[in-house]
């Protein structure tokens, strides 16, 4: 990858002001795009991907470490069979399409949500993707596949439970820091910025715990008109917040 130009927000942290570690996005508005442009939806969610694909492609250059995109929730199962069928089969594209270059750049893949529930093809490219690039210490991307935040607690308490019931650990074990560690999410920071486009202000069941003292940023832009000057411009309202997490003179959460 090439250095990031002065103008971005490498050059914003050199200037004394850090970069999200973990930004997280809603890649909303695939739908309304193709709509507004009498185009079948599948065209939105296609034309998304290159939206998907620059934006990965920048954070990676610019330095920030965790990128988790919300690509298919557990209540997308609901959608029209033919949309659901045409998210599925774009999904193999995109791994099929995609990994090499992501492995060529250093970016680690990981997939956070219910995998199991995904077809077996799905569950094939997964573990190849996966496995390629596990040493790689690149840009962390998490992909939410068959993701729900609700469902990824519920999925993590149970195993904190069989590990009660079998005496592995005791009810007096299990603080904040346990719960992270039997989340998809493990081993990542919490989440700093978290993205919204289409103008949507609902966090629609994405990383609730990990989110829980995000920076939120609402953009009016649909996933496939996001730029990467959009990204920019979120970038900028972040480092004019105040973070405090619920502290008056905390400047940053430790851990």
């Amino acid at each position: 990858m090439e250095p990031a130009p002065p103008s971005t927000a490498r050059a914003w942290s050199a200037g004394g002001r850090d970069l999200p570690r973990h930004v997280a996005i809603i890649m909303d508005g695939n739908g309304r795009w193709a709509s507004r442009r009498a185009l079948p939806r599948e065209m939105g969610h296609r034309e998304g991907v290159k939206s998907m694909r620059e934006i990965i492609r920048e954070s990676g250059r610019l330095g920030i470490e965790a990128l988790t995109l919300y690509a298919f929730s557990t209540e997308n199962w609901s959608r029209p069979r033919d949309e659901v069928g045409a998210l599925m089969s774009l999904m193999l594209d995109c791994f099929r399409g995609e990994i090499d270059e992501l492995n060529r750049v250093g970016v680690r893949v990981r997939v956070i949500g219910d995998v199991s529930g995904l077809p077996d093809a799905h569950r094939a490219e997964i573990a190849s993707a996966t496995a390629r690039t596990a040493r790689n210490t690149g840009l962390k991307l998490n992909l939410a596949l068959n993701y729900g935040g609700r469902d990824e607690l519920v999925r993590a308490a149970r195993s904190l439970a069989r590990d009660c019931a079998a005496g592995i650990i005791s009810p007096g074990d299990i603080d904040e820091p346990a719960l992270a560690a039997r989340l998809d999410t493990a081993g990542l920071p919490d989440v700093d910025l978290l993205l919204r486009t289409s103008g949507e202000s609902r966090l629609s069941n994405f990383l609730p715990f990990q989110s829980a003292y995000a920076e939120l940023v609402i953009v009016d832009a649909l996933w496939p008109d996001f730029t990467i000057d959009e990204y920019h411009k979120a970038l900028d309202e972040y480092f004019k917040r105040d973070r405090r997490f619920g502290g008056r003179n905390h400047p940053a959460r430790p851990g």
